[in-house]
């Protein structure tokens, strides 16, 4: 696909890897919609954008709640007239042992990570079918690719889903001339962990293993751009990734107890700063 003139639909695109993909997408010449819960941090970056001579347009929008995506969409179609990218980014998680995090806890971040590409779908899928292109990118991520801790488990499996999803999708809609990417990020610099919340106290945080360097979020909207344009489906941060889930796939058991006897502990507090 190319990306001039065309017009991307990005939710949680006021900071992190929304806001990278923003951002490159923008210097690509697409038109953006940044969709955020917070209107005045989507704003900042609609400001962003302009100043750096693109087209930004920043939409207030719940993704966990029914009705946000219709208005969403209306929203671009008034200002745009047309949709081409939609990628639904916008996530959340939390931190607890499994016996701690409570049902309420499951439901909300299922909701915010996994149904709200449901909705997204409801309101997008019949445009871009409609009118036989586009693309859509969902976020997933390195939790739901290979488990390597204990304490994220809602947003592992919600993130699981979405891979699970974005490839039955992928099945159905590149016949019809519609590309989708899971975008899998393993360390990135971002502030989702600023508002996690957290249920259980001294818990060790575990990461997917000191092999993978932090990357940012700018570099994570290349990959991106690169993806839509070359209608690539998955998509990691990190390309070593591949090796891990091969050696997984060979033998489970053995992965499973070389986590349990080496994992790697990464400082929370100082992916919070």
């Amino acid at each position: 696909m190319e990306i001039a003139e065309r017009v991307a639909v990005i939710t949680g695109a006021s900071s992190g890897i929304g806001k990278g993909t923003a951002l490159a997408l923008a210097r690509a010449g697409a038109k953006i919609v940044i969709a955020d819960i917070n209107l005045e941090d989507a704003e900042r970056t609609a400001a962003e954008i302009g100043a750096q001579g693109g087209q930004g347009l920043a939409v207030k929008c719940d993704v966990g709640r029914d009705g946000e995506f219709e208005q969403l969409r209306d929203r671009t179609l008034d200002a745009f007239g047309r949709i081409d990218i939609v990628m639904n980014n916008a996530g959340t998680i939390l931190s607890g042992l499994p016996e701690d995090v409570p049902l309420a806890e499951w439901e909300r971040v299922f909701n915010v990570n996994l149904m709200s590409m449901v909705r997204s779908n409801a309101v997008f899928l019949p445009i871009l079918l409609g009118q036989g292109h586009g693309h859509i990118v969902n976020t997933a991520s390195f939790a739901g690719l290979y488990t390597y801790a204990f304490d994220r488990l809602p947003y592992a499996a919600s993130k699981a889903a979405i891979f699970q999803m974005s490839e039955g999708l992928a099945l159905y809609l590149k016949p019809k001339g519609i590309g989708v990417t899971v975008l899998c990020p393993g360390p990135v610099g971002t502030n989702i962990m600023r508002s996690a919340r957290v249920f259980s106290k001294d818990v060790e945080i575990r990461g997917p293993g000191p092999e993978f360097d932090l990357m940012t979020a700018d570099a994570v909207g290349e990959l991106v751009v690169n993806a839509i344009r070359n209608a690539v489906f998955f998509l990691p941060t990190h390309p070593q990734v591949k090796d891990i889930l091969i050696r997984r796939a060979q033998d489970f058991d053995a992965n499973l107890q070389n986590r349990i006897d080496h994992p790697h502990i990464i400082d929370l507090a100082a992916l919070k700063k």
